[in-house]
């Protein structure tokens, strides 16, 4: 067969079953040698039986359609692989590679062209008004998959649909695609545009910014300079792989050694605006829903990190629903009594489920607080 002809074959294997995983509103596709596609719907992983299993020639032919060379080379070096594949007229997909049992293995994540809106997905109507401030720290977090991307996605819409901005994103890689229209849109992949978050981070700051996303404050340079910029007069908003609000704190200050810590507690308590903890669930019917615990930066909140007392910012949490905060449990619940999740669900993704538990017997028998 011409070499072209095969290429060709390869590239409609691939754009098959991509859009077998849009058509079936999966969010990811998962390749393996010796096993079917295997498509993540609603938080569950489908094997499609119909479909041959993989060979490890089917796998390294998909591996080479949807990789540059320059990729290539960055797989043989590290092993691991992260980038974005686009299939025109269809979706953007990130997509992980790595090396499992000498073989190679692929995921594909959904990645829609069209922008979320805050509106349309449901997401807090705080995020608007929170995405607007002139300057401070916002930390979206949550679990891998529990829709982080989006939310920041929607959040960077509605601030370009609404304000005049000079705004930079440093993504792993890029996701969602922006266009300029109130604002000016700087997007820098990992690997491609810069070597890291933390010298993006740094060089960002030089030139003309307003706001800068990062798509994950993984390491100390990184928070470092975030929280420099924050303190600086900048917008910061990003990402970290944690639970809810109070770990979210304590992650950012114990990433410290001891003897910056208690400059850092400061630090944080004056530039912090809020954290933004998401899970995601199942909707009953089909679908998927998101649950927030949304903590925000008031005196007592501000004072409680000063004075390390970040176990006693869950009740406060939980008393402030009056200024705009919510507990992930009093979401969870929310989402039970409006029969959009079923309780064993809700169950699954809280951290306290006796908690939570006495919540919804309480709420099933008609108590206030619900």
């Amino acid at each position: 067969m011409p070499e072209n002809e095969a290429v060709e074959l390869v590239r409609e294997q691939v754009h098959r079953m991509l859009r077998l995983a849009v058509d079936k509103g999966a969010s990811d596709l998962h390749l393996k040698v010796s096993s079917p596609p295997v498509l993540r719907i609603d938080g569950v992983l489908s094997v499609q039986e119909d479909v041959p299993p993989l060979t490890t020639d089917d796998i390294e032919a998909i591996f080479q359609e949807v990789t540059t060379p320059e990729q290539r080379i960055t797989f043989i070096k590290e092993l691991e692989l992260d980038f974005a594949y686009s299939v025109p007229g269809l979706a953007r997909f990130r997509v992980n590679v790595l090396r499992q049992r000498g073989t190679i293995a692929i995921a594909f994540r959904f990645v829609p062209f069209t922008l979320p809106s805050i509106d349309e997905f449901g997401l807090p109507p705080i995020l608007k008004e929170l995405v607007l401030k002139p300057r401070g720290l916002i930390l979206v977090t949550g679990p891998t998959g529990s829709g982080k991307s989006t939310t920041l996605a929607a959040m960077l819409n509605y601030l370009n649909e609404n304000d005049s901005r000079s705004v930079i994103t440093v993504e792993d890689p890029i996701e969602f695609l922006h266009c300029d229209k109130k604002c000016v849109i700087v997007q820098r992949d990992l690997g491609d545009d810069t070597r890291s978050f933390s010298a993006a981070l740094t060089h960002a700051l030089r030139h003309d910014l307003d706001v800068i996303v990062i798509g994950e404050l993984r390491d100390l340079a990184t928070i470092s300079t975030a929280l420099r910029a924050a303190e600086t007069g900048h917008l910061v908003i990003g990402t970290l792989h944690t639970n809810d609000a109070a770990q979210s704190i304590d992650r950012i200050i114990d990433i410290f050694p001891p003897e910056q810590q208690r400059q850092t507690r400061l630090q944080l308590a004056q530039v912090i605006e809020a954290v933004i903890s998401q899970v995601l669930l199942r909707r009953n019917g089909g679908g998927r829903v998101a649950a927030f615990e949304i903590m925000l930066a008031t005196s007592v909140i501000r004072r409680l990190i000063r004075e390390e007392k970040i176990y006693e910012i869950p009740p406060n949490i939980d008393l402030g629903r009056l200024e705009g905060m919510q507990t992930l449990d009093q979401a969870l619940a929310d989402l039970v009594k409006k029969n959009l999740v079923s309780s064993e669900e809700a169950l699954m993704k809280t951290i306290n489920p006796t908690k939570l538990a006495s919540m919804l017997r309480a709420g099933s028998e008609g108590h206030p607080g619900f």
